[in-house]
């Protein structure tokens, strides 16, 4: 079974504070919805703050999880309305499909593997000089690099991006010159760098993450089902990678 959960999250509380300003925080409080040993399943989870007033965070995972422990730290126990919302994911599954359409939202954090950096950091020049690395991750940082990183593999993950359902620009106005020639249905609606430390580690994690939304047709249905539950992209752990569906509006 897969399980996809929706928690309300408080962001007054002060537990709430530390989940939300921190990515290795809010891992382990997501971990320990788990009953057996979480190390066993791959779980994804996405912070939602469109509105920074009334942010949900969504779990997908393997087992029936309970977030007792996470609405009585961080959300409203004593509130009227559903606080943890956690629905079978099998009803979604089973209308993966060749051609099928859907909108949704990923949150990713953009990479590249390069083995010579534009703007090497100290570290990584003394790596390069004495050959200890070959390869280095390097966060994409712009709004075209990220929209690139996503539009060349959506394929190699069992979809593509429709093209934009927009009219002919006015009369006088130029049309939109970017990086999707022509235009697709997607956009960036959020950017942020996350930097925080873990446990026994003086360097910090910097993430560049990025939020993707708009519409998508599934071109593979098995290695789109597989990106679904699995994930996209690094940083797994912390926040990203969880890509999730919903109906396209009436008239799509």
């Amino acid at each position: 079974m897969t399980y996809l959960s929706r928690i309300r999250i408080n962001p007054l509380r002060e537990r709430s504070r530390l989940f939300l300003a921190s990515p290795h925080a809010m891992h382990g409080a997501v971990m320990h919805a788990i009953p057996d040993d979480p190390t066993g399943e791959r779980i994804l989870w996405r912070l939602d703050a469109d509105n920074p007033h009334r942010p949900f965070l969504f779990v997908l995972t393997k087992t029936r999880p309970d977030w007792t422990h996470l609405v009585e730290q961080a959300g409203w126990p004593e509130a009227d309305g559903e606080h943890a919302a956690v629905r079978d994911y099998a009803p979604l599954l089973a209308q993966i499909a060749t051609g099928r359409e859907f909108a949704f939202r990923l949150t990713a954090n953009p990479v590249q593997n390069t083995s010579k950096p534009i703007k090497p950091t100290t570290t990584q020049a003394e790596q390069i000089a004495d050959g200890r690395q070959r390869s280095f991750r390097i966060s994409h940082r712009t709004a075209t690099h990220q929209l690139d990183w996503f539009l060349s593999r959506t394929q190699r993950w069992g979809f593509e991006i429709p093209q934009a359902r927009t009219d002919a620009p006015a009369p006088g106005i130029e049309p939109y010159e970017g990086t999707c020639t022509p235009p697709r249905e997607l956009r960036i609606t959020a950017r942020s760098q996350r930097s925080f430390k873990k446990q026994g580690n003086s360097k910090p994690v910097v993430l560049h993450i990025v939020t993707f939304q708009g519409a998508l047709r599934i071109t593979d249905p098995a290695v789109f089902t597989e990106k679904l539950l699995g994930g996209i992209g690094p940083a797994k752990s912390y926040g990203c990678g969880l890509l999730t569906l919903a109906p396209l509006p009436t008239g799509r």
